[in-house]
């Protein structure tokens, strides 16, 4: 029986198995305390946990199931990490600085389906979903490397946002935000999370019905189905009528506000008719909608998009400011490394081929 990640259990899937397996309550606070807070490397660190026990997890669970391949930093301090899994595929993970906190990026597919066309994480197809473990793995693994750092910073906000769509893997990725939540491990709040989808409408209704009030974004990136669908395919299974329904229904339930993620690309979605098109379409969500508006990063692969010109980016932002729609203009992290997301793993797995 192959060992499975300690990380992917939630304090109460923990707590149920160890009292099934003869230990006390109590030892579940003990294990997760050197988990998140003391963050130990190796079973037999927990000090205060019998041999027996000790023994018991070891056994049964492993706390590394990934290794780090390749790490690059940027000048801004964005630091990007290349991650080998247990089965050698290739995933990225990311950390951002920012005037309110660190923020991680986390994969959670190895590949991704969805085929926007103009996304480097698309270059890979998806070959499997990621454990809940293998995700919590990603913000252990960065929060280790800031502790050993030095400067007693910590991971206060996270972006799923990295290769994948994280709705398609609904169950993990729900296991990995409720870890991540606890308030006797890492406590990163829910409203420092968000959760970005590509448009999977009947998994945004299943997401509405959870309890975590965890942000929501939605890459749109066009406004209307003709040009969506030319440029992520995602759109033919779930037009943008299909897709603004399950809208409707989240802000029902949930009552906060979504970010549409909007990629700015030269000549194909950034002219003043669409950002009119747009305006209409969130007209009666402006007052739970921010749009992000995104200058694209140009990958190698995909040489027909190009970044947007300043010029219409600055128009753009000011034609849905002028309709009443909340909006900014997200400048990247990492310009000076591989900043678009599955830049790095695709670059690196070219080389490996190569070789």
């Amino acid at each position: 029986m192959s060992k499975t990640s300690i990380y992917g259990l939630t304090y109460d899937e923990l707590k149920i198995w160890l009292m099934e397996h003869g230990e006390k309550r109590f030892r579940a606070d003990q294990v997760w305390d050197w988990l998140y807070k003391k963050r130990i490397s190796n079973f037999d660190d927990m000090k205060n946990v019998n041999k027996d026990t000790r023994d018991l997890l070891s056994e049964n669970f492993v706390l590394h199931t990934l290794d780090e391949e390749i790490r690059q930093e940027s000048k801004d301090g964005t630091i990007k990490f290349l991650f080998k899994l247990a089965d050698g595929n290739l995933i990225e993970t990311v950390l951002m600085r920012f005037h309110y906190g660190l923020s991680v990026c986390v994969t959670t597919q190895v590949g991704c389906n969805i085929g926007c066309s103009f996304c480097a994480s698309g270059l890979l197809r998806k070959s499997r979903d990621l454990t809940s473990g293998e995700i919590v793995e990603q913000i252990m693994n960065v929060q280790k490397h800031l502790d050993s750092v030095g400067k007693d910073e910590r991971v206060s906000h996270i972006v799923v946002m990295g290769i994948g769509e994280p709705l398609d893997n609904f169950d993990n990725l729900m296991n990995f935000l409720y870890v991540m939540n606890d308030d006797r491990g890492l406590n990163i709040g829910a409203r420092h999370i968000t959760v970005s989808t590509s448009g999977l409408a009947h998994k945004i209704y299943d997401f509405a019905d959870t309890d975590l009030q965890v942000n929501l974004a939605i890459s749109l990136h066009a406004p209307n189905n003709e040009l969506r669908t030319s440029i992520m395919k995602i759109n033919k299974a779930f037009p943008i009528e299909k897709l603004m329904k399950a809208v409707d229904y989240y802000l029902e339930k949930k009552n906060r506000r979504i970010t549409y993620e909007y990629i700015m690309l030269r000549d194909v979605n950034d002219h003043k008719e669409e950002a009119i098109q747009l305006s209409k379409l969130l007209h009666n969500h402006r007052h739970l909608a921010y749009v992000n508006l995104i200058p694209y990063n140009t990958v190698d692969e995909h040489i027909d998009y190009q970044r947007s010109e300043s010029s219409s980016i600055q128009e753009f932002f000011e034609t849905l400011k002028g309709q009443g729609i909340n909006c900014g203009v997200r400048w990247e992290n990492g310009a000076d490394i591989d900043a678009a997301c599955g830049q790095l793993r695709s670059k690196q797995i070219k080389k490996s081929k190569a070789v």
